[in-house]
């Protein structure tokens, strides 16, 4: 019986610089969220209001992908094999959460506002949500620059685009309540920068997801894996195969592989670790390599 484990997903390199990118972010966005408030409140827009709790959950989303990073960073000790690279992805899911919360309050909100629009400042709101876009523009060019392979730094990016696309919308609706005093735009805003949240949500709740119940990475067949192991020549068998992601860019995968009477083992597995490299980017693989039953498996190549 032959067993071998690969490592090779490099996870972790410019940590220390993403970390930078990620805090110069979140001091970026918690001064002009504090500053939208007030502005949101003397306004009366709910547009404004709806784009400053989208902004606290981009702050949020930023603190917590750098506690994540910081855990996921923490070496495998004791009954934690894998350390705690978990934490990145429960990170990237409660981003989800805070969206599907977000989305709720604001839906509730603007609806009761098409019904009984208040009266808003326009002019206000305008050069507020163009500010807001600047700000925005920043935050996410600094993110961008961080490794965006990360699920968890790909949750935090995604909120601030989606933040910028809100403060968009709420632009338009500002200068149109400004020229043409129809109060029902500024609700509008706010659903749109709703739905924009529902389909961040959407995509953070399903990668995470995928990843916390251990389905197969995103591309990769199980199916298709099974067929490659057993194409080779001297496999007989593939059994419970298991391919599974253990944080972003982290595939691995088990199985237990019989080869023909008197096959190299040893030689087998490293072909099929080769394999496996190449073709379906699979490094972290721990393969059971017997013989069939009932005859000798060889070990070297002599």
């Amino acid at each position: 019986m032959d067993l071998a484990m690969g490592h090779g997903h490099g996870h972790g390199h410019g940590a220390n610089t993403d970390r930078r990118h990620l805090a110069a972010a979140l001091v970026l966005l918690l001064a002009f969220m504090a500053a939208e408030v007030v502005i949101g409140i003397a306004a009366n827009s709910i547009a404004l209001i709806s784009d400053a709790g989208h902004m606290l959950t981009d702050a949020a989303a930023i603190a917590l992908a750098l506690v994540a990073m910081r855990m996921a960073a923490r070496p495998a000790r004791g009954a934690y094999t894998f350390g705690w690279k978990r934490a990145e992805i429960i990170s990237a899911a409660v981003n989800g959460l805070t969206f599907v919360a977000l989305v709720v309050y604001f839906v509730y909100e603007g609806v009761r506002r098409l019904v009984e629009p208040p009266e808003v400042q326009g002019a206000l709101v305008l050069f507020t949500a163009l500010a807001g876009i600047a700000v925005n523009a920043a935050a996410a060019w600094l993110i961008a620059r961080a490794d965006r392979s990360s699920l968890n730094v790909e949750g935090a990016f995604q909120h601030i685009l989606n933040d910028m696309y809100a403060f968009v919308a709420t632009a338009i609706s500002g200068a149109v309540v400004w020229l043409t005093g129809w109060g029902r735009a500024d609700a509008i805003a706010a659903l749109v920068v709703a739905a924009l949240m529902a389909k961040a949500a959407y995509s953070l709740l399903r990668d995470s997801g995928r990843i916390l119940f251990e389905a197969a990475p995103e591309g990769v067949n199980p199916a298709e894996v099974s067929a490659a192991l057993s194409a080779h020549p001297a496999v007989t068998g593939v059994e419970d195969l298991h391919v599974w992601t253990v944080t972003s860019g982290f595939p691995a995968l088990s199985a237990h592989v019989t080869v023909v009477a008197g096959g190299h083992c040893h030689l087998v597995r490293r072909e099929l670790a080769a394999l496996l490299h190449e073709r379906f980017n699979i490094d972290h693989t721990t393969l059971q390599v017997d013989h069939v039953p009932g005859t000798t498996c060889r070990l070297t190549t002599g």
